[in-house]
């Protein structure tokens, strides 16, 4: 299912959302300008589980990656993905919100995601990159901020999409 639209129209310009969106944009043209070093990158900024409980590596080594990561994608369509997700839906609830308090709440909902992460996979040495779980925490918000919103969505069905 791929959405694309909702009824409900916000009143201020949601200038976090677009913000959010440029500077994952941003991050992104960045670990492609590494070039043969984007795996590199992704290790160095991306959340490794397994490095959070080493602590040989100083502190901001293993705390940083909770913030850095939640910038970063690991290709094209993730970016996309996120980034449609993000315009579609976040709108409405910064609008709620307000500029700030939606920002905190990106943030926190980033932030618990990689916890969570780390939870789960403490002994993983891959890196964690994504905006999906601060994106999974507004669309949570949108959905009971909005309860009676209508979303417009494709549904792909083999060859044949349907407009819902």
């Amino acid at each position: 299912m791929i959405p694309l639209s909702d009824t409900i129209i916000h009143r201020r310009l949601p200038l976090v959302t677009v913000g959010l969106i440029i500077i994952n944009f941003v991050v992104f043209f960045i670990e492609l300008s590494h070039g043969s070093f984007f795996a590199q990158f992704l290790y160095q900024w991306g959340l490794i589980p397994a490095r959070v409980l080493d602590f040989s590596l100083p502190f901001l080594d293993r705390v940083v990656p909770f913030f850095t990561s939640m910038f970063m994608h690991g290709g094209w369509l993730h970016l996309l993905g996120n980034c449609w997700f993000l315009w579609i839906f976040a709108d409405n609830v910064e609008d709620r919100l307000g500029h700030i308090r939606f920002l905190l709440f990106y943030l926190l909902c980033g932030l618990g995601a990689g916890i969570l992460h780390f939870l789960f996979n403490a002994g993983s040495l891959l890196p964690a990159v994504g905006a999906s779980g601060a994106i999974s925490g507004i669309l949570g918000a949108y959905f009971v901020l909005f309860p009676y919103s209508r979303v417009l969505t494709v549904i792909p069905i083999f060859f044949f999409w349907r407009i819902v």
